[in-house]
């Protein structure tokens, strides 16, 4: 199933998804990122590429990730159905290796010395170690002092790869300083390094290049869920931070109208306290960070604002420029679910169906477990499971006590 017709021509020439995104990098910059965006465009059309990308999801990540009806925790919230698109069963535990295979391989294509990247939650840190250890190129992976004592299972395996990790202890010392950091190694030698974004985030062409990449989750669903249903889902719903994994399953159902899609926010101890949710498209307004226009959180003094999130991959002040887009022209709906309702969910996923998910991830089933309950059973939630959470399970029991 190809993508949508209509959304997939998006962003333009320039990179804006309407008035946001594009490469607002400094002059020195501007060369490197176009020789990115031609390098990607020459290697996409590519027989050899799209066989051998094909061939690592088949054989090396586990591709198709299989959908799973949660009929137990549907049953016990009594309304409609959920239903789960694994990819925590992906090789490295979450959807960050769909992207991460193709950032390597593109730098290896372009005869880069060096892969440079952040991680919060860790999953892309290991993805992309993993990914340049299959490749054989060295990797550098940035990750704040806060994230690396929350996500131990995350850094042992970075290490374990042969990657470099370092530690960013500035400011609040999770992912916004993680990016600065990388950012500024990765201006060091933007000829010989280049930066893997982790996300649908940054200039032009990285929130179209991860989109690309992770579009495999929503053409396999669609497919998937049309085969065993003969129908679509009515409801599409994945969490959002960065919304590399949103956007990925989001962008084959743009044309669908039936479809409800709804990305989901971390309202962290709430969203009237400022500096303690995550909430960027619920509580932002249009700005500029990390080389792209997009809603940013901004402090008083207009910069970007403090943030929080039980998960780390989620504890970003911006977000993916084709999200703010679909916001402002309705077509996705982004909710927001609270740190206590995300460990409610992930204790109730692991305890209903066994399946521990990412605390990133447990946001989504989060909003399907609140909303279910208000639906027909006739009714069917499709939830992206972004990753699995063995990473959280050290931290979620120093939590609760267990």
């Amino acid at each position: 199933m190809s993508a949508s017709s209509r959304f997939a021509p998006m962003p333009d020439a320039n990179g804006y998804f309407g008035p946001y995104g594009g490469q607002l990098v400094p002059p020195e910059l501007k060369q490197a990122m176009d020789d990115i965006e031609a390098a990607y465009e020459e290697i996409r059309q590519r027989a050899d590429f799209q066989e051998e990308l094909a061939s690592l999801f088949a054989d090396y990540v586990g591709r198709p990730s299989p959908i799973f009806h949660a009929k137990r925790l549907s049953a016990q919230l009594g309304g409609a159905q959920i239903h789960l698109k694994r990819e925590d069963l992906n090789h490295t535990g979450a959807h960050k290796i769909n992207h991460c295979l193709g950032e390597a391989l593109l730098a290896k294509f372009m005869g880069k010395s060096k892969v440079i990247a952040e991680t919060g939650a860790g999953q892309h840190g290991v993805a992309l170690a993993t990914a340049c250890a299959l490749v054989g190129i060295p990797c550098e992976i940035h990750m704040g002092q806060v994230d690396i004592e929350k996500e131990h299972p995350n850094v042992i395996k970075m290490r374990i790869l042969g990657c470099k990790l370092v530690s960013v202890t500035r400011g609040a010392a999770t992912l916004k300083e993680a990016v600065d950091s990388a950012f500024e190694e990765y201006l060091k030698d933007p000829q010989n390094f280049i930066y893997a974004i982790g996300s649908v985030v940054g200039p032009h062409p990285f929130p179209k290049m991860v989109r690309d990449f992770q579009s495999i989750i929503g053409n396999e669903a669609r497919e998937q869920f049309l085969a065993r249903h003969g129908r679509l889902p009515d409801h599409v719903t994945a969490c959002v931070g960065g919304g590399s994994n949103a956007i990925g399953m989001f962008t084959a159902f743009l044309d669908d109208e039936g479809v409800n899609l709804v990305g989901v926010e971390p309202a962290g101890e709430g969203l009237e306290i400022p500096g303690r949710h995550s909430a960027t498209l619920t509580k932002g307004k249009p700005g500029e960070i990390h080389g792209m226009a997009c809603y940013v959180l901004e402090d008083e003094q207009g910069n970007p604002s403090a943030v929080h999130s039980i998960a780390s991959g989620l504890d970003y002040p911006g977000t993916g420029p084709q999200h703010c887009y679909l916001k402002d022209i309705g077509r996705v709906e982004y909710a927001t679910v609270t740190d206590q309702e995300c460990l409610d969910a992930y204790m109730t996923l692991s305890r209903v169906e066994g399946i521990i998910p990412a605390l990133e991830s447990a946001h989504a089933v989060a909003w399907a477990i609140r909303t279910a309950p208000t639906l027909s059973p006739d009714q069917h939630i499709l939830v992206n499971l972004s990753g699995r959470g063995d990473k959280d399970a050290d931290y979620v029991a120093n939590l609760l006590g267990l």
